[in-house]
């Protein structure tokens, strides 16, 4: 057994056979479904010789080991005593009140994140309508103006109905049977209504419009209750059944439970916040938001402030503080980087720090954070600064967000607000690029980086002088754009320990992945979603599309080779739905590795953002 001090080791390491639930293995990776993650020492088994690194998340407790995991896995399972086929992972289930907290959380964030372009919409027309109103174009008082701001106002007055759709389809309903919940709860008979019995039991008096924490738990328990039905009425009676008592049972729980629930947390959300702006005064909640969302970001915690925003829009009807904090912080994100953009001397760097800048410009930040702040770490100062400082001018001047929108773009909302809230964020937004900038050009780029560039110059340099260096090109993939591997979503890919490589953003809604050598497919993982190529020289290349995607098990895949098969360049490995595979709330990115990178003196990606000439490995 070629890996039996690994998985001994391993085995121990983790708690032991009996804390190991299920195990399985993707194509780098060994994931496993334990017990009990407190027993597992994880720094210890990154340690270990043969682990690159551990990644626990709630997908599972994943250990990687290279390329060669099957070869591991299979010896795992024999250890275990277990068959390596037929082995499904498990999706880790809350353990305790921080295990159920954390799953709340997440469902919380994922029901608002597929809402959060009608929501945006909404707050731009906001934006819109204030502009023209202003231009005197429209009057407020006019029917045109009353027409539009009714799409606005709509989207909140029922955004229980697509709380409802989005819940519903994260927990595997029927998303039309949820919507119903939602529907009953905005209808005139019972949205504020007074003096409803129910059974005789008083009913309170509850505006459900504008809210998303009763309609959330009525899906929630939606889901519970459909699931037993299932159980206990026969198959052929379910499609008329369910549904009706599904929603019987489940909508007097939410009149009676769940509404005045959602009622006590928005006033206690509500109360807290106002004893900060009555005590200490929200410009101190305003100025450290600006300074550290960026850490909210690597820590994927800032989703987590959406329930908080939307309970402000329906209670107060504008966000005081969070908003227009997270605006603040992009943009000096963008500050920083265009300050490292200005500093920086190599072409590609200067680029890299262009695109990214351009990118926390229009509010989308993570390529920034994930690509050069966890990175070089120094920008986080220049955010801390320069955003801290905008943050405090939006609080102190009282900045208010009249609608769910942040960005550029989103700065003629403020407009909303009254001319001088509108003056003020931007003297907010300015300081805060300006002051982010000006620290990020100061404290400058690390000279360990500039060191590596140097050297990497060299080789190109030599390269193009023909001083004997032997390159192996690898071309075209798929259609896409070329992104530096430490921006993808996945850590271990992006930390380069697999190897050195790129990322490619797909364009299209259906890709075709070809072959960019000529070589022999050393792996063709059976989900259609992973595949490796030898070439002659022995480069060992590995193409991973999507980051998570093994868990699809092949859905939205086809794949055209077999292990073992010779390829030419260009020959068609796979094809897969780029959009289904992003709609099932998986990245899609397509990221290529050289996995024995180890073994040359260099592997150079193409640095003109195309996806034609990836990578060049000098040998």
């Amino acid at each position: 057994m070629s890996y039996e001090k690994l998985n001994k080791q391993l085995i121990e390491l983790v708690g032991g056979k009996d804390n190991i639930k299920a195990v399985a293995h993707c194509v780098t990776r060994l994931r496993l479904t334990l017990k009990d993650r407190d027993l597992a020492k994880t720094e210890e088994i990154k340690n270990l010789d043969g682990v690159i690194d551990v990644v626990s998340n709630e997908v599972a407790y994943q250990i990687i080991v290279g390329t060669h995991v099957t070869d591991v896995y299979n010896e795992f399972m024999a250890m275990l005593g277990l068959k390596p086929d037929g082995e499904e992972i498990e999706k880790p289930r809350a353990k305790g009140i921080k295990g159920i907290a954390s799953s709340i959380l997440v469902m919380i964030s994922e029901t608002m994140t597929s809402i959060i372009e009608v929501l945006l919409a909404a707050g731009m027309i906001a934006g819109i309508m204030a502009i023209i109103s202003l231009t005197g174009l429209v009057s407020k008082d006019s029917s045109t103006y009353m027409i539009f701001d009714t799409l606005r106002g709509g989207v909140f007055h029922f955004l229980p109905v697509f709380i409802a759709a989005s819940a519903a389809k994260r927990m595997k309903l029927n998303e039309y049977v949820a919507m119903a919940l939602a529907v009953g709860l905005l209808s005139t008979n019972i949205d504020g209504a007074k003096g409803l019995e129910l059974f005789g039991y008083n009913l309170p008096t509850i505006g459900y419009a504008n809210t998303f924490i009763p309609i959330l738990l009525g899906v929630w328990f939606l889901s519970i209750v459909t699931k037993y039905l299932k159980k206990i009425i026969p198959s052929g009676l379910q499609y008329f059944l369910v549904p009706a008592l599904s929603l019987v049972l489940t909508f007097p729980v939410i009149l009676v439970v769940f509404g005045p629930i959602g009622t006590l947390i928005g006033d206690g959300v509500n109360a807290f916040f106002n004893v900060l702006m009555n005590t200490i005064g929200n410009w101190i909640v305003v100025m450290l938001y600006a300074a550290f969302q960026p850490f909210l970001i690597v820590l994927g915690a800032a989703n987590f402030t959406y329930p908080i925003v939307l309970n402000f829009l329906g209670t107060l009807g504008y966000d005081p503080i969070i908003n227009h904090a997270a605006t603040i912080s992009d943009i000096a994100v963008c500050g920083a980087m265009f300050g490292y953009f200005l500093r920086a001397k190599k072409g590609h760097q200067r680029q890299m720090f262009g695109t990214v800048s351009f990118s926390a410009l229009m509010g989308i930040t993570e390529p920034a954070v994930f690509g050069v702040f966890v990175k070089y770490r120094r920008p986080f100062l220049a955010v801390i600064i320069g955003g801290g400082l905008g943050g405090l001018i939006a609080g102190l001047a009282g900045v208010k967000t009249m609608g769910f929108v942040w960005g550029l773009a989103a700065l003629p909302t403020y407009l909303a607000g009254g001319t001088s809230n509108f003056i003020w964020m931007v003297i907010s937004v300015i300081v805060g690029f300006v002051g982010a900038a000006a620290v990020a050009y100061g404290v400058g780029i690390p000279k360990e980086e500039s060191e590596e560039e140097l050297e990497e110059k060299e080789l190109v340099e030599a390269l193009e002088s023909n001083q004997g260096l032997k390159q192996v090109c690898i071309g075209k993939i798929a259609e896409g754009t070329a992104i530096p591997l430490s921006e993808v979503s996945d850590k271990a890919f992006a930390s380069g320990a697999l190897g050195k490589g790129v990322g490619i953003l797909p364009v299209q809604a259906e890709e075709t992945i070809i072959s960019p050598v000529e070589g022999t497919v050393t792996v063709a993982f059976p989900t259609k979603h992973a595949y490796g190529i030898k070439t002659k020289n022995g480069v060992e290349l590995l193409i991973h599309i999507g980051v998570d995607t093994v868990n699809l098990e092949g859905k939205y895949f086809e794949g055209f080779v077999e292990q073992g098969q010779e390829v030419k360049k260009g020959d068609i490995l796979a094809k897969y739905q780029a959009d289904k595979v992003e709609e099932a709330g998986f990245d899609p990115v397509i990221i290529v590795v050289v996995t024995n990178s180890n073994d040359y003196l260099d592997v150079i990606s193409a640095s003109n953002g195309q996806a034609d000439e990836l990578l060049t490995v000098i040998l």
